[in-house]
């Protein structure tokens, strides 16, 4: 399983909107250089960004992208949701009459249980931890048992 580089991308430039959290705008240019990213890309993540209040644009001169929330307000579950349309890791199925057999049942019961461990490891996860970690080197101050 792999998140979409969307996810990916734009937790990335949260994070680089968190690093510089209270210091200003960020100009998409900047955090595209910085993190080799298409410029061009970021400014299709953003657009829900926006949408979901989660980062809002200031114009002019001085202009660019700040958080529309403190970095501890802002968890990772709420940015990979927002970019996803949501963490479910599988449609639940059906054999073309309606019904599941008691296979599919159990599998989807594991998927759910799956989806519901990386909603909690995400949900657990804010801005403010990212920015911690980034600070001190990469060095996770809690390990996460999935």
């Amino acid at each position: 399983m792999k998140l979409s580089t969307r996810s990916t991308y734009g937790v990335r430039l949260m994070a680089i909107l968190a690093l510089r959290y209270g210091h200003g705008p960020v100009l998409l240019r900047e955090v595209a250089e910085r993190e080799e990213i298409s410029e061009k890309y970021l400014g299709q993540i953003v657009m829900p960004l926006r949408a979901g209040a989660l980062i809002r644009s200031v114009r002019g001169a001085r202009g660019g992208y700040v958080l529309a929330r403190a970095p501890e307000e802002i968890s990772l579950r709420e940015i990979v949701e927002l970019l996803e349309g949501g963490l479910e890791l599988a449609e639940a199925e059906s054999n073309g009459t309606g019904t599941r057999t008691l296979t599919a049942v159990v599998i989807a019961r594991v998927w759910q249980e799956l989806t519901e461990e990386l909603a909690r490891v995400l949900a657990a996860t804010t801005l403010a931890d990212i920015v911690r970690q980034v600070h001190s080197g990469g060095e996770s101050p809690a390990m996460y048992n999935i």
